[in-house]
């Protein structure tokens, strides 16, 4: 079963189709429109966008799955993304994870009760100069330490 797009989403995906020679190029811009209206990629999202695309349902679930920056589930209010990569991992960044975990009471991949917190360690942020560093939802914090990230979570109450 797929899930009927807006009519808005519909129409700013028919104009990234008409950027690409291939409508399955177009994949990871697809998908960031879908998430961009809906939060996340469902497994609905996933056949449509297959069906949209003419490709198989299991290609778009590859790539859902494979990048972080994908949601497969609704993130809380404020989605954390910690990298952990080398450079953040050499700088603490495995650190900020324990003790976000701590501190939020979830592991990676949670969300809190309350809907607030989502909790995701990612692979790379582009911030190797700022290691370590994270993400709440799309602004980015580097150079962190726990108390900058105890500041942080405050100023997001």
């Amino acid at each position: 079963m797929s899930r009927a797009f807006s009519l808005a989403l519909k129409q700013k995906i028919d104009e990234t189709l008409a950027r690409y020679p291939e409508k399955r190029a177009a994949l990871l811009p697809v998908l960031h429109l879908v998430q961009n209206e809906t939060g996340f990629i469902s497994a609905e999202d996933e056949r449509t966008v297959a069906a949209l695309l003419d490709i198989k349902p299991i290609m778009v679930r590859e790539v859902v799955t494979f990048y972080t920056m994908f949601n497969q589930k609704p993130p809380g209010r404020f989605h954390i993304r910690v990298c952990t990569n080398l450079s953040c991992s050499l700088a603490g960044g495995e650190k900020m994870v324990d003790y976000l975990k701590t501190r939020l009471g979830l592991q990676p991949g949670q969300t809190t009760p309350d809907g607030k917190f989502t909790l995701t360690e990612v692979e790379c942020l582009g911030g190797c100069d700022q290691a370590p560093c994270l993400m709440v939802n799309f602004d980015h914090f580097g150079n962190l330490d726990r108390d900058k990230i105890e500041r942080l979570l405050e100023s997001l109450k």
